[in-house]
Formats: structure tokens, C-alpha cells, sequence
């Protein structure tokens, strides 16, 4: 068997040694002659799993007892509209995003269909090219929340600061950053990701909440599916959860603790990021598209400056065993995902042959 090197942004990259645990407890989990994928999810058995997942996570981040962690469906996606609908009022709340790339824009624009959202920064007129100043953000003084996208997938930023929001809620969508660096959970209202880009399989979203957020009852003309704290009242259980994938992100979780926690993550990803950027900088051919300052950690969108040069090396890329360096549909030119579970030596190798590939296209 021979393993590519998976550059791709969601699903994405697992560790090989969560793969092989899972691959070895496939038939049989710890005794009870099933696989995870086929046993309830009231046995004991998934209730240890689960348990021992929301420990691992709260540990690694550090989570105040006063949050919930809650196992999620529907994506990144469904949250755009469940956030507004759970923390403002349908049809009269309102709330502030600042839209600085694809998923930013599309949270504001489904929040827009539901309250009144106010667009407060934008860094839509350069392209997405670079954070916008939030220095002295205008916020609407009833906002219920500020929604920030933390890291922006498509386009390669990343808050590296957080926006000051002063006393409001501040919600953000971390997906392609969860766990890649230790935070400060206390600042947040709520935090969530979809786990397929760094922490497990498709299929798993992971929020966390302030628990006085949460509304005391049924939220009038919301569905019990929508509303945070039907799962909150029941442990994620109140339906069948993804049990497969929460229990794969429990054994990234568990993969995490043993590399040093989030702060040792930290430094791993500076590293293999300063390999690519650097590379990048010194080429006559390949070029970044985000200023340096913004630059994410995690996802790294370059450009050739030429659409058919692009293509040919995604194409000559893949048959080297560098996958998935196709850049986003909406954006074109060329993207490499390294995120937790990429190793130095893939960065190492996509290195080397963008130096080669410079060289034969001269």
C-alpha cells in the first residue's frame, strides 16, 4: 500500500495511527463483538465513547464547566441558520458579521434571510485578500452576537487576533482551524467546526456553547431539531448522533493529547507553514495570494499567474503522490490544506517538487 500525501481541504488528512486503531477495532470494539458503526447508541459502549470524547476535548481546550459541548449534524452549513435562530429573535434580531471570505458571506447571507444582519467589516472589494481593519469595528448597538469566520478555507486568512467586541457575544465558525493551536475558550459565546477539515470525518459538527446562552424553553416557530438545546438537555443523544464519526474525532482527540496538546500542534504548524510560505516567497513563479499578515496556518491558496500552468501542475502533482492541490471551484489557482495530521515530510515533498516544477517550466 502506498499513502499519497492528501493536501485536500476538508475531508481531509487523518492521522495514520487514529486510521489503524480504527482499522484493527473495525469487526470487534473492545469486546463487544460489533463495530461502532453498528451498535446503538444507548449501549454503554457508544456512551463510553462519547463521554470519553467531550473529556478529551474539554481537556485539550480547556473548557469552562459552564459550556456545553454538544455533537452535531448538518455541517457547518446548518449552523449559519440555526445561530440566528437560536440567539435572536426570528424576523426581529439582529446581529453583526464581518465577512471576510466564502463562508463568512454565506453565514451573513442566510443569517439575512432570518433577522436583520448587519455587515460591519468586509474585505470583499480586494478580493478577500487580506483582512479587513476591525480595529474600530461600528457594531449595532442591540446586536444580539458578532459572527466571525476565524479561518477562512477558500480564501487563506485567519484572525490571528480576535476582533475586539467589547461586552457582546462573540460566535465563530472555526472549522478549518479547530485545534490547531491552543485558545481561550472564555471569549467566545459559542465556537464550532465541522470536524472533516481537522479533526475527523465528514459528517460531525462540534459546538460549544456558553450554557446562559442557551434559551430556557422552546423557541416559538423554531424546529426541536434546530433549537442547541434539545441535543444540550440530552448529551448530543436526543437522536441518533454520526456515531462512526464522533468516534473517530475521539481518537483524534486521544492522537492530539499524545503529541503535546495544542500548544505543541502550534509550533508543528508554524513550522510546516513557514516551509510552504517561504517557498513560496522566493519563487520567480509561484505566488501567494493573501497578504503575510493574515496568512492561515492551515490553508495555503498560491497561484502561477497562469490558469493552464495551474492545471498542468495539479495534474503532474498527483501523479508525484501530491494530491488535491486543485485550488477552490470558486476561486481557482492551487491550495495546500496542512492541517494537523499533514506531516513535515508532506510539506517537505510539495516543496521539493514546486522547486522542480519551476525549474522544468521556466
Amino acid at each position: 500500500m502506498s499513502r499519497v500525501y492528501n493536501f485536500s481541504a476538508g475531508p481531509a488528512i487523518l492521522p495514520e495511527e487514529v486510521l489503524k486503531e480504527a482499522a484493527d477495532e473495525m469487526l470487534d470494539y473492545k469486546g463487544s463483538g460489533m463495530s461502532v458503526m453498528e451498535m446503538s447508541h444507548r449501549s454503554k459502549w457508544f456512551q463510553g465513547i462519547i463521554d470519553d470524547a467531550e473529556a478529551d476535548l474539554r481537556e485539550l481546550i480547556g473548557i469552562p464547566d459552564d459550556y456545553v459541548v454538544l455533537f452535531l449534524q448538518g455541517g457547518a452549513s446548518m449552523q449559519f441558520a440555526n445561530i440566528p435562530l437560536n440567539f435572536a429573535l426570528p424576523g426581529s434580531g439582529v446581529a453583526d458579521y464581518l465577512v471576510t471570505g466564502q463562508w463568512s458571506k454565506k453565514a451573513f447571507q442566510e443569517a439575512g434571510r432570518l433577522i436583520t444582519a448587519n455587515k460591519v467589516a468586509s474585505g470583499e472589494d480586494d478580493n478577500f485578500t487580506h483582512l479587513p481593519d476591525c480595529s474600530d469595528l461600528a457594531l449595532t448597538p442591540d446586536a444580539e452576537y458578532v459572527y466571525i469566520c476565524e479561518n477562512e478555507t477558500v480564501h487563506g486568512l485567519k484572525f490571528h487576533t480576535l476582533p475586539d467586541v467589547g461586552d457582546r457575544t462573540l460566535i465563530s465558525d472555526m472549522s478549518s482551524c479547530f485545534l490547531s493551536e491552543p485558545i481561550d475558550a472564555g471569549k467566545y459565546g459559542m465556537f464550532y467546526a465541522g470536524a472533516q477539515k481537522n479533526v475527523g470525518p465528514a459528517g460531525v459538527v462540534i459546538a460549544v456553547i456558553a450554557k446562559d446562552l442557551l434559551p430556557e424553553g422552546d423557541i416559538a416557530g423554531v424546529p426541536v431539531m434546530c433549537q442547541y438545546k434539545t441535543q444540550a438537555d440530552k448529551g448530543s443523544l436526543y437522536n441518533t448522533p454520526p456515531c462512526y464519526g464522533i468516534y473517530i474525532c475521539g481518537k483524534v482527540f486521544k492522537w492530539l493529547k499524545a503529541q503535546g496538546g495544542l500548544g505543541a500542534m502550534k509550533e508543528r504548524n508554524e513550522e510546516k507553514a513557514a516551509l510552504l510560505y517561504d517557498a513560496i516567497d522566493r519563487s520567480d513563479l509561484f505566488k501567494g495570494t493573501v497578504v503575510k499578515e493574515d496568512r492561515s496556518l492551515m490553508n495555503v491558496p498560491f497561484v502561477t499567474g497562469d490558469p493552464d500552468l495551474d492545471a498542468k501542475f495539479v495534474k503532474e502533482s498527483a501523479a508525484a503522490g501530491l494530491t488535491n492541490l486543485k485550488g477552490h471551484r470558486s476561486v481557482g489557482g492551487l491550495r495546500a490544506s496542512i492541517y494537523n495530521a499533514m506531516p513535515k515530510e508532506g510539506v517537505e515533498a510539495l516543496v521539493d517538487f514546486m522547486e522542480r516544477f519551476e525549474l522544468a517550466n521556466k
